[in-house]
This record gives C-alpha cells, sequence and structure tokens, in this order.
C-alpha cells in the first residue's frame, strides 16, 4: 500500500498506516523522534503503538548514534520457528497432554531453571561458542555482576507478557495442514537490566539535554558510554538468540517424544529488538527495530498475531523506504489495564476456541481483542513483505 509522511518533523518518518489513526501520545513519540539532529529518518510499521520513549512498531536510523530507548528493554526479543514434517491429522485428538509436555519441559512466567543448561543434553542444539558467550559475561555493567546465576538459570525459559510457545498448523496453499513449531522470546531478566542502566546513563550525558523526551536520549559515537552500550547489547542480543535456540530445540524434542515419526526443517529465527549496522544511500548507520523485523530482500521472518488469530511467515522485499523492515507482529490496540476492564475469561474462552491454552484470569490482558487486527496489518505491508505460510495455532503456551 505503501507509506505516507508524518507531518512537522525534521527527518522524514514514512508511516505504513493511517497517520491520523495513530494513538496521539504515539504520534507526539514519532514527531519527537524525527527531530532530533542525528536521525536519517524512520520508518513506521502498521503495528504501530506507544512506547516507553520509542513507539513499538518504529525503525530508527542513526547518524553516528544510537537511542538504547530505540531498542526497548528486551533487549533482542524476537522469534523462533520451524516447519516439521507432521500434518493435522498426525496431531492426537486431544492437545492438552501436550501442552502439559511444553510446560513440564520449559519453565515460564516468573519460573527459572534449577540449573543451567548443559548444551550438550539438548539434542539438535548448536554447540559451538558456548563457553566464549558466558566468559563475556565478566565484560558486562558492574551493575549486573550479581545477577550471572540468574542468567544462566534463565537460559531456555520462557518468560512471561506477551511470549508464548505455540503449535501451529498452514492454512491453505500446497501445505495446508503442515504442523509448524513456534515461539516467542527475548533475553530475559539480563537484557532488561542492562537496558535499563544504559538508558539511565544515556539521560545524564549534556548533550541528551535539551531533547523533546529525556527518555530519547542518546549515545555518541568514538565515546566510552556508546562502546559500553554496544559491547552489552550485541552480548544481550546472542543471549536471546541462543535462549530461542534452546527452546526450540527442548521443544522439539518434546514433539520427538510423543510423535517419533517427526523430522524439522530448518529453523527461522530474527530478532524484532535490535540494532543493527546497515546502509542506505551510500550513508552509513545505526538502525534500531522496536517491534520490527528485518525485510531485506529474500529474508525470512515471523509476524505473528494474538493467541487465537495466527500468524505469518513472510518473506523480506527489501524495501529501502522502510529500511528493509516489516512489523512484528498485530500490535496492541489497548493496555493490559484497559484489556482487564475490558474483557472477562468468558470473552477469553469464546475468543480463543478451538486452542489448547490458558483460558484464566492470569491471561485476560493477552486476548485477541486487546490486538489490533493481524489481517489489516498484513494488508498494509504488502510492499514490505510476501506471505510464504499463513499458519493457525493450535496450542498455546503462555507465561
Amino acid at each position: 500500500m505503501g507509506y505516507e509522511l508524518l507531518a512537522g518533523t525534521k527527518a522524514p518518518v514514512r508511516v505504513w498506516t493511517d497517520p491520523y489513526g495513530i494513538e496521539p501520545d504515539a504520534a507526539q513519540q514519532l514527531r519527537n523522534i524525527g527531530q532530533l539532529p542525528w536521525v536519517e529518518g524512520v520508518a513506521v510499521m502498521p503495528d504501530v503503538h506507544f512506547g516507553k520513549g520509542a513507539t513499538v512498531g518504529s525503525v530508527i536510523a542513526m547518524r553516528q548514534a544510537v537511542s538504547p530507548a530505540a531498542v526497548g528493554v528486551d533487549i533482542g526479543c524476537g522469534m523462533s520457528a520451524v516447519r516439521t514434517s507432521l500434518t493435522a491429522a498426525d496431531l492426537p485428538d486431544s492437545l492438552a497432554p501436550l501442552r502439559r509436555a511444553i510446560e513440564d519441559a520449559i519453565p515460564v512466567g516468573f519460573a527459572q531453571r534449577d540449573r543451567e543448561v548443559d548444551p550438550r543434553r539438548v539434542r539438535g542444539l548448536e554447540q559451538a561458542g558456548w563457553d566464549a558467550f558466558w566468559r563475556g559475561f565478566g565484560t558486562l555493567h558492574d551493575g549486573v555482576s550479581k545477577l550471572e546465576g540468574r542468567a544462566h538459570n534463565q537460559m531456555g525459559t520462557l518468560g512471561g507478557g506477551n511470549h508464548f510457545i505455540e503449535v501451529c498448523v498452514e492454512q491453505g496453499g500446497p501445505d495446508d495442514g503442515q504442523v509448524w513449531l513456534m515461539l516467542h522470546s527475548g533475553s530475559r531478566n539480563i537484557g532488561k537490566e542492562l537496558a535499563e542502566r544504559h538508558i539511565a546513563i544515556a539521560r545524564r550525558l549534556p548533550h541528551n539535554t535539551d531533547l523533546p523526551d529525556r527518555d530519547l536520549a542518546v549515545f555518541l559515537a568514538g565515546t566510552p558510554e556508546m562502546e559500553a552500550y554496544r559491547r552489552d547489547l550485541w552480548w544481550a542480543q546472542e543471549y536471546a538468540r541462543r535462549n530461542r535456540a534452546v527452546m526450540m530445540a527442548v521443544l522439539c524434542d518434546v514433539v520427538r517424544r510423543m510423535l517419533p515419526q517427526v523430522t524439522y526443517g530448518e529453523p527461522i529465527s530474527c530478532h524484532h529488538n535490535y540494532v543493527a549496522e546497515e546502509s542506505y544511500g551510500g550513508v552509513e548507520v545505526l538502525v534500531t527495530r522496536k517491534g520490527a523485523i528485518r525485510a531485506g530482500a529474500g529474508d525470512l521472518g515471523i509476524i505473528p498475531g494474538s493467541m487465537g488469530t495466527g500468524s505469518y511467515i513472510v518473506r523480506g522485499r527489501g524495501n529501502a523506504d522502510a529500511y528493509c523492515s516489516a512489523s512484528h507482529g498485530a500490535g496492541r490496540r489497548m493496555s493490559r489495564s484497559k484489556a482487564k476492564k475490558t474483557f472477562s475469561t468468558e470473552d477469553l474462552a469464546a475468543q480463543t476456541a478451538g486452542v489448547e491454552c490458558r483460558k484464566d484470569a492470569g491471561v485476560v490482558d493477552e486476548i485477541p481483542g486487546a490486538y489490533k487486527d493481524i489481517a489489516q496489518v498484513m494488508e498494509r505491508q504488502e510492499d514490505l513483505v510476501e506471505v510464504v505460510a499463513h499458519l493457525k495455532q493450535v496450542v498455546c503456551v503462555k507465561g
């Protein structure tokens, strides 16, 4: 459908949704970002909504600077998916035992493991680089030194909020009925702790005193603060990637134990809260994607809906106007507190009919009605991605 320009900004803010339909607080955040002197441009995804400092669903290209709030506190949060050899006909009539087996194997919510994961004991998990990765903990911000044990024990755990593990069935096309496994998680508590410390440091730097929003405070290239942030950022992004890899390997093993005939394709994995070094029009920029995935030409990505509406495997079209990006999901249309006031457990049960999942008060804030229509979100970004597969969840494990 193409984009529209948001009025009243120095740098171009290109919007892949109706600019007049963006909530006022989020629109103001976008204008604030567009006024920053380091910003080359902004791409606003169709799932955009209000966030801390920077909107969720925004892609910001900066020259010689980066704003940690434009990454978010769950550094490296993202998605993983794998196509199985199973079809819907292979699944048991009752999916409750499968959901319980997943919940038994992968800690969710505030739960963590009793001991750290031994990669050698996880079938199908990459074995390389684990020792070097964990040695990197010793180089992180001094304020997180006491959290190393927790970081070890949270590796391979889901967390809560909008994180999930799903068993999905492909809808339509030549592979109708094919079963996929999918999960959504990030860098757990350690990523949050690192992000909050660096946001606080950035707010105190003198060049950030006159910003329209101090939460948009930036680090500048060539400074010790920037070097420290990028070191911690890269480590947290890698933590998130490995966290998802552990869970996917464990999930595959759970399904294998119940359905021994299963085989798996190559996994797809993508961050949607992260920073990357990229170049557009010959200009080197640091691109922050907060609630957005990379959608370079040919890149495979994952765009999930809410817990009852389905998800999409996509292939990027490499649209440079959007900094080769696409949305990270449906995006919230109301806050968690409003969702709890608006919907009941009866509403949740009705909206997740046919999905084996929790249907209690603890997840009402994740009800599909609290999210935007994923089909409309996909329509808005047809020039950013093409759909490879449309999936519908039949099992959803929430934290």
